[in-house]
């Protein structure tokens, strides 16, 4: 009884503590103190639903509680990993993100040391023993488990139908709830939100005046951490000649102001793509792909398609990432190039497609095209680490510069070998994302990424017109091209297709 009392005492004092060694925190002390009221009861009952979900499993109530403290202490730990190299805390929608990281570790584990990864392997070897050996067989604490795993998710059902509760988190804002709810309870709240969002209406597509000088061939490039490293390191030795060419040369050029800082390719492609603002998308904006089939009308190749485009998707990966493989052609996209047609990188190339390769079949694309074609391409090679196995200096900022080079002569090859098709093309050029480099970048201050749109007429040459510089975000750049290709919409820029809001609705509308 001695024993199970402390493991019980032990349990609230270590929920709070390690809730509130998540970042952001406030004062200048290593645990937050005072959160919400509403969080820390939101935290209490989370935590005994997964002390009764262990206890239930296991049958020894100090395991159940040193399970459920480790599972927060896991999530902790990984919150201001992803704070501190993102700049955002964890997020419901990084869940949905587990099963890829067993399948594409890649992307992941490269940020864990080796050292790290046998930690974290021995940890778990000797979690499964003492499982195992200390398992009790008697029915009776399993019962316990599942009865205080029951009245602690009513309570928390009953609780969050609170008129309270349901004031709380109705508009995003990760970083001040976190600060002011705590983790869990925003990680519940957040999900909660979006669960309860709705898919807009289907897209009305406005009438369109033809367009001046109309393309007929689109290829949107984009390129993987592509940012300009004479503004991203404070250096303008550091400018990149085809971007400064492109940007002379350009009909339309700017910053892209991007939300993501290091990651989150699909919110900045999700925005090119489907034309949404984050405003409209409420919760959803997270992780649109999450929900991205019921957007579908407002996709640039559905709208495309209705005036004979056809639409050709492209990224030498796998396709059943992020989900791809189902949005892609629900959106319109009449073909999908993925990872089985490129040769695998050759020795000293890097462990992606290059970006040379890339060039090659986007060209091969648009030459065999017979019909206005549209070819949205996403590149991979920049992709960090930025220090490839067997790299000599092992310098990451210098890595990176070796591949963004790279990128910058695919922009320039691209816009001379279309143009030798002698074929009305608008170039779409953007980075996704800034690129988080240990010791070289940190999330906090800017987060643009150049975009250039370069116009190339019947003869090959750049397109005359007035140049625009103009900054853009990601939706804005999908009406931009819809513009150029279609014509404008009416004076207020696309508004009759301009969704409502992500609103509550008594049923979840959201896709798995």
């Amino acid at each position: 009884m001695t024993i199970n009392g402390l493991t019980l005492a032990a349990l609230p004092v270590g929920a709070i503590l390690l809730d509130g060694l998540v970042r952001p925190r406030g004062g200048r002390y290593p645990v937050s103190v005072g959160r919400s009221l509403a969080g820390t009861w939101l935290l209490a009952w989370m935590m005994a639903s997964l002390t009764g979900l262990f206890l239930f499993a296991c049958g020894n109530l100090p395991v159940a509680v040193s399970l459920a403290l480790g599972l927060l202490a896991l999530l902790t730990v990984a919150s201001n990993a992803k704070h501190a190299m993102l700049g955002e805390p964890l997020l419901f929608s990084d869940l949905a993100l587990i099963g890829a990281i067993f399948r594409h570790p890649q992307f992941y584990l490269s940020a864990v040391a080796i050292w790290q990864r046998i930690v974290a392997g021995l940890i778990a070897l000797v979690l499964f023993a003492l499982l195992a050996w200390l398992f009790v067989p008697d029915v009776q604490p399993h019962l316990i488990g599942a009865a205080t795993l029951a009245v602690s998710l009513a309570v928390l059902w009953l609780s969050l139908q609170s008129p309270p509760m349901r004031a709380l988190a109705k508009v995003p804002a990760a970083h001040a709830d976190v600060l002011r709810h705590g983790l869990m309870a925003t990680l519940l709240l957040y999900w909660l939100r979006w669960r309860d969002s709705r898919d807009p209406e289907t897209c009305a597509e406005a009438p369109r005046a033809p367009a001046l000088q109309s393309p007929e061939l689109v290829v949107v490039i984009q390129c993987e951490s592509f940012a300009d490293p004479a503004e991203l390191f404070s250096n303008p030795n550091l400018a990149l000649p085809g971007l400064a060419a492109a940007h002379e040369g350009a009909w339309r050029s700017g910053r892209l102001e991007v939300s993501g800082f290091g990651a989150y390719t699909m919110r900045t492609e999700y925005g090119v793509l489907f034309g949404l603002e984050e405003e409209d998308l409420g919760f959803r904006r997270y992780d649109p792909f999450l929900t991205a089939l019921g957007d579908s009308s407002y996709a640039l190749p559905a709208r495309l398609k209705a005036s004979g485009w056809r639409s050709v998707f492209a990224h030498p990966h796998d396709m059943r990432f992020y989900g791809r493989d189902r949005i892609m052609p629900a959106a319109g996209f009449a073909e999908l190039v993925g990872e089985d047609r490129f040769a695998a990188p050759a020795p000293g190339e890097g462990r992606y497609v290059t970006d040379a390769a890339m060039a090659d079949e986007i060209v091969a694309i648009a030459a065999a095209a017979t019909a206005p074609t549209m070819i949205y391409a996403v590149t991979i090679e920049n992709h960090g680490p930025w220090a490839p196995d067997g790299h000599p200096s092992g310098d990451l900022k210098q890595s990176y510069l070796r591949l963004v080079r790279r990128s910058d002569a695919m922009l320039s090859d691209l816009i001379e070998r279309l143009g030798a098709l002698r074929r009305p093309a608008l170039l779409v050029f953007f980075g996704d994302h800034r690129p988080s480099i240990p010791g070289a970048t940190a999330p906090g201050g800017d987060r643009h990424t150049p975009y250039v749109m370069v116009r190339l007429d019947d003869a090959g040459k750049l397109a005359p017109g007035g140049y625009c510089r103009q900054d853009l975000t990601p939706a804005g750049l999908h009406h931009a091209i819809l513009g150029a290709v279609l014509g404008d919409a009416l004076p207020q820029g696309d508004a009759a297709a301009r969704p409502t809001p992500a609103a509550p609705a008594t049923e979840a509308a959201g896709h798995a």
